[in-house]
């Protein structure tokens, strides 16, 4: 929440809108005065406001706020560039969300590693009626993250990220692996 910021002064002061009459009471400003440091924070939030709305610019407490209202998550255990990045892939991602290329996307930035995603092929198409559907084929979808030596990643962290991005119906198995 943005409140008073201590010498933050106000670039429009109220002082200066009253008429010469007022300009002269020293009661009126000390009182104006006062209003004006309770109204600068205002001033220069709205002065600021596109800054405040870019994920790579808006300051480190109002990201998560501005995450929210992407429609993303957050790890509060991600480095502050990871949480900026996921912000700011919230649109695009809603868009790909459960696509091959949005599911790599996100676990990539989740866990900061290069993802492979290995599908079975679990399609089978027959110009014959009844034809069996042949046996053998694994039907899951493997998730391979590669990640540099010394990077850990949090197998339960990874599983969420893959449930919440990978289509319910898909059944996959992941696997980290240390470059």
């Amino acid at each position: 929440m943005r409140t008073a910021v201590p010498g933050l002064g106000s670039p429009y002061s109220l002082a200066q809108l009253l008429p010469a009459v007022y300009q002269d009471d020293d009661f009126t400003l000390r009182l104006t005065a006062g209003w004006d440091e309770v109204i600068a924070p205002v001033i220069s939030t709205l002065d600021c406001l596109d800054a405040y709305l870019d994920p790579w610019l808006t300051p480190p407490d109002f990201l998560r706020w501005l995450a929210d209202r992407m429609g993303t998550q957050l790890d509060e255990n991600w480095p502050e560039w990871r949480q900026r990045a996921a912000t700011a892939h919230a649109v695009s991602g809603h868009r790909t969300r459960g696509t091959v290329d949005g599911v790599r996307e996100r676990i990539a930035l989740a866990t900061g590693g290069t993802v492979e995603l290995v599908d079975s092929g679990g399609v089978f198409t027959s110009a014959a009626p009844e034809t069996p559907i042949p046996t053998g084929l694994p039907p899951v979808t493997l998730i391979r993250v590669m990640v540099p030596a010394g990077r850990e990643v949090d197998p339960a962290a990874l599983e969420e990220v893959i449930r919440e991005f990978l289509p319910a119906h898909v059944p996959y198995r992941s696997e980290v692996v240390t470059k």
